[in-house]
């Protein structure tokens, strides 16, 4: 039964993938061709550097006159808030693939500013699912550590007590039980964990590009995640995607509530980044006719 249940199941998935697609190809009809030549883009005011698709979403969602052009192993998103013009790649997981997304990031739209932007695991329990981790420092898995100049008032910090300050730990494989978790924040000092952030520093350094990492925590110390999650995150296209759903449920039926859990933890976490940066770019970034004007303030409690 469970058998017939799962290829009901993948065939409802492949049918809504079509129609989505379908449809998207409809109203690309009336929307500006990315592949049209014509003037190269101008420099970006913001460019910011996601994993996966569904990390940007609640961002993307929020941007105006969004185009896409795809080259090999980077989607590119180009949109505009409030005049600024922002770029988001989505490079994939991983350190190679989010240094790989940066250097061509910084290469074609020279941005003023590079985030580094996307989910995180908390490390510590002073860091709930949810928060938004403002990073001061990334250390890599090897023990090397870069700062990065941010200073938030503590006054911030108390009238937004989802908003964390501290270090942040990449490594190159997702940190899936509380012991682990537990263990690795103690040995680097750190409140969260991410595959992608000390490589998107790495190459903001090297060329000199003015660099900020936030994070929104996806999963609390004590959450366990599934196995297959991290063969998950390893899939650049909807068809490794469902495929990779797929034999996670062929072999263990049971993730199939997990995995669905886990898709709106992270529509949720998606949105609440989204509005804390929806906050921060313009503060990047103002306009010349605002350049004498009293600062904005991010976006309270998001």
């Amino acid at each position: 039964m469970w058998r017939l249940l799962l290829n009901q199941w993948i065939q409802q998935q492949v049918r809504d993938k079509v129609q989505q697609t379908v449809a998207e190809a409809a109203q690309g009809l009336s929307q500006p061709s990315s592949e049209t030549p014509g003037e190269p883009p101008p420099p970006a005011d913001v460019g910011l550097v996601f994993a996966l698709g569904i990390e940007s979403g609640g961002l993307i969602d929020c941007l105006d006159g969004v185009l896409t052009t795809k080259v090999p192993q980077v989607t590119f998103r180009h949109g505009g808030y409030r005049g600024r013009h922002v770029v988001v790649a989505e490079g994939g997981a991983g350190r190679p693939n989010a240094a790989h997304a940066t250097e061509l990031l910084i290469q074609a739209h020279q941005p003023a500013w590079v985030i580094s932007a996307g989910f995180a695991g908390a490390l510590d329990d002073s860091v709930r699912q949810h928060d938004l981790l403002l990073v001061n420092q990334v250390g890599s898995a090897e023990g090397e550590t870069l700062s990065i100049d941010l200073r938030m008032p503590a006054e911030e910090l108390v009238r937004n007590p989802t908003w964390k300050l501290g270090k942040l730990v990449t490594v190159d494989q997702v940190v899936r039980t509380p012991q682990d978790k537990r263990a690795l924040g103690q040995q680097h000092a750190a409140l969260a964990v991410d595959m992608e952030t000390y490589a998107v520093a790495e190459v903001c350094r090297r060329h000199k590009t003015r660099f900020l990492a936030v994070r929104v925590i996806s999963d609390g110390v004590d959450d366990v995640l599934p196995d297959e999650i991290e063969r998950l995150t390893r899939q650049r296209t909807m068809a490794g995607q469902l495929g990779a759903a797929a034999a996670a449920i062929w072999n263990r039926p049971g993730s199939v509530k997990q995995m669905w859990q886990l898709k709106e933890t992270a529509i949720v976490a998606s949105d609440r980044l989204a509005k804390f940066l929806l906050g921060m770019i313009p503060q990047l970034a103002p306009r010349t006719d605002q350049l004498n004007s009293p600062p904005q303030q991010p976006a309270q409690n998001p």
